[in-house]
């Protein structure tokens, strides 16, 4: 069964024989399946009011583990964002009452953000539909396509610099 990108680099062979797209076979197929991902996880946040980016940041104050606390910078260098972004979104969380900054115990001029309990109790709830909608579409694969996707993507991934404190 042929897919659109089949389509695209069918056209790419008769427009330009001479041209190497075999990468385009990839590429877009990861691009096409991240916006189709993009726009379920999207429709799966949608009930809790999370705008986009904002399950990340309080996801990742979650994973944390307790006290469900990090400075902005440790959340925004962990989610690759700027500084910039991540006020807004921090403002908005603030906002909704899903975090509350509060000062530093160990430096008086800093700020922390931390989830408050009803932040807490929403992110929990997400992440269950979160990793249920991730699971199921995941589903087609068998579990050894899930292993070998999980593996080559992995070893990809691993010729890029390292993105945050945690990777090695």
């Amino acid at each position: 069964m042929k897919d659109h990108v089949d389509f695209v680099v069918d056209q790419w062979g008769s427009a330009m024989p001479e041209l190497d797209v075999s990468s385009m076979k990839i590429f877009g197929r990861m691009l096409r399946l991240m916006k189709h991902l993009a726009k379920k996880r999207a429709q799966a946040m949608a009930s809790f009011g999370f705008r986009e980016g904002e399950f990340d940041v309080l996801a990742t104050l979650r994973r944390a583990g307790e006290p469900y606390c990090l400075s902005p910078t440790q959340l925004y260098k962990s989610l690759l964002i700027t500084s910039g972004a991540m006020t807004n979104r921090l403002n908005h969380l603030e906002q909704q009452g899903f975090i509350r900054r509060i000062a530093d115990p160990e430096d008086k001029r800093s700020t922390l953000v931390s989830l408050t309990p009803h932040g807490q109790e929403c992110i929990e709830r997400a992440l269950i539909v979160h990793t249920e909608t991730q699971n199921a579409l995941l589903k087609p694969l068998s579990g050894e396509q899930h292993g070998q996707l999980e593996s080559l993507l992995r070893e990809l991934l691993l010729t890029f610099p390292p993105e945050a404190s945690g990777d090695k």
